[in-house]
């Protein structure tokens, strides 16, 4: 259990740093307030297929009673960050800018998810607009609990609530600071609220995503949305929130022996490497384009590359300044890395990774939903991630967006009869 001075503590902080955050430039037509606020979660590297197993009754519970899908698909490339993203502007990751977990820009320089000032810097956020954003250019009010792009001022706008991230604060207090925020007077009180728990993907990553690890730390999440639900109970609020749970994708097995060495396809000083992975990103050097062309293009064994602009069209990437010129995708199960990153490394080598083909059924990522604007007890075929946007925009009583690439069309069928 938390302490209610270590809860209150987390609220105080997330005040005053809402106290800091600069205004929206941008007003537009009041929306009401709905009626029922939305609190999105995810929990990062869940996949469908680990519901009903023995480990998420809670999850199950929300699943059996609300509406969940088969499957959702993530956009590519399959990654924390452009997903998180593309979940919360309805963007993929090729027009919201954030191509990669890490990329470089002409401008701004590089980002990395662990460089605070990079995830902080508005800039890299622009090209979209989050949801936290367009609700309170509408006159809602919003909290983020740990959300991809929550920690910078998006076209000068941060969330009225928020907190840097804190990798591995306990899930308990995480649930805690939402009730709380929950707890605040109808006045002051958000109308959109969001979740982050990481524990899944840290797990997949290290231990496999088939391992006990994995399993373990599934259970734990799942024991969070208990607590979460149990809060919401608590408070008679829990046929009065629409609750939506997704991930941003899954997880697939990988071994060290399945590893193509980036200086096995390199010629020496030919390129600078942006990024290594699931998937690898080159930008020759100054008279290296056509040396670096042909020790690349096509497929090497189990990694393929492409140009940029020759990336494969269902995977709508390759047209952002940020996206490499050269790009290269490994098989599922595949890593491309270097052999002096894997020397140097004083940990094992990971057994899970994503960043795959977002085809890949091992990609798939959850959704699940309940609430008194969703519908009750159905299941919905496999869709693109870009579809839930529009689904939040609606529950939240916001008009479309002009530019988006979801369509409100897909998600209708998740909304109850009697929803806005």
């Amino acid at each position: 259990m938390n302490s209610l001075p270590t809860r209150l503590a987390a609220l105080l902080a997330a005040l005053l740093l809402a106290a800091c955050a600069p205004s929206a430039r941008d007003v537009r037509e009041p929306a009401p307030a709905p009626a029922h606020p939305v609190l999105l979660v995810s929990i990062d590297g869940a996949h469908p297929g680990r519901l009903f197993k023995g480990d998420t009754p809670n999850l199950d519970a929300l699943a059996r009673r609300g509406v969940r899908a088969e499957g959702m698909r993530p956009a590519y490339p399959s990654l924390t960050f452009p997903n998180h993203y593309t979940l919360v502007t309805g963007l993929r990751p090729d027009r919201h800018g954030i191509v990669d977990n890490r990329m470089r820009d002409p401008a701004l320089g590089e980002f990395t998810m662990a460089d605070r000032g990079a995830v902080g810097d508005g800039r890299w956020w622009d090209d979209g607009e989050p949801l936290w954003v367009t609700a309170q250019a509408h006159g809602l009010r919003t909290a983020t609990m740990f959300w991809p792009g929550s920690e910078a001022a998006v076209h000068g706008v941060r969330p009225d609530h928020w907190l840097p991230f804190q990798y591995g604060l306990p899930e308990s207090e995480r649930v805690a600071t939402v009730l709380d925020w929950l707890d605040l007077p109808p006045s002051k009180r958000p109308h959109l609220l969001t979740l982050y728990f990481e524990r899944v993907d840290t797990a997949g990553h290290v231990h496999g995503p088939a391992s006990p690890q994995a399993r373990a730390a599934l259970a734990t999440v799942d024991a969070a949305i208990g607590e979460l639900v149990a809060g919401l109970e608590a408070r008679g609020l829990r046929g009065r929130v629409n609750l939506v749970v997704v991930s941003d994708h899954g997880m697939a097995g990988i071994h060290p022996d399945r590893t193509v060495f980036v200086e096995d396809l390199l010629p020496p000083r030919s390129a600078d490497v942006v990024h290594l992975g699931s998937q690898a990103g080159f930008n020759p050097r100054p008279g290296k384009q056509a040396l670096l062309e042909a020790a690349l293009l096509g497929r090497r064994g189990h990694v393929e590359c492409w140009r940029r602009e020759d990336l494969p069209a269902r995977w709508a990437f390759g047209t952002h300044p940020r996206v490499p010129a050269i790009y290269c995708q490994a098989d599922t199960g595949w890593r491309i890395e270097s052999r002096e990153h894997r020397a140097r490394s004083k940990s094992p080598p990971h057994l899970g990774a994503h960043g795959f083909d977002p085809a890949d059924p091992a990609m798939q990522a959850l959704f699940l939903a309940d609430g008194p604007d969703l519908a009750d007890a159905a299941t919905l075929p496999l869709f693109d991630n870009v579809h839930l946007h529009p689904l939040l925009l609606e529950l939240l009583g916001l008009p479309a967006m002009p530019q988006t690439d979801g369509d409100p069309a897909v998600l209708r069928p998740a909304l109850s009869a009697g929803s806005p």
